[in-house]
């Protein structure tokens, strides 16, 4: 039987959460989920991503931000995650769904025009 004393000494906090964040990731491509909450998910993704990109900017010396490979490494899994279920969503929704920062992204890239979106 494992103490849980040893169990402790093993394994932090920080390690605990970030097993659990990723097992979270990846259920997300597995689990449907509602629009609404991939409309949030995805507004929380843009916004971690410019956090990093501006702490990344401002630092004084690289090695002060040594999380920075597994942090990307997370942070790439979770826009994957977000790929693969938005495409879930819209290949069983059809016509039907109503994900507004999808639809808000794709009328600002193609601006209605359905050939640059192809381009």
């Amino acid at each position: 039987m494992v103490n849980l004393n040893t169990l402790k000494s093993m394994f932090s906090i920080a390690d605990i959460s970030m097993a659990v964040i990723t097992i979270l990731i990846i259920a997300l491509m597995i689990v449907p989920i509602p629009t609404w909450v991939l409309d949030l998910l995805m507004v929380v993704n843009l916004a971690i991503s410019i956090m990093v990109l501006l702490v990344a900017m401002y630092l004084s010396e690289p090695l002060d931000f040594a999380a920075f490979p597994s942090l990307l490494l997370i942070l790439t899994l979770f826009r994957l995650s977000l790929n693969v279920s938005s495409t879930k969503l819209i290949l069983a929704l059809g016509s039907d769904f109503d994900g507004d920062v999808i639809e808000a992204f794709a009328e600002f890239v193609t601006r209605g025009n359905f050939v640059v979106g192809i381009v």
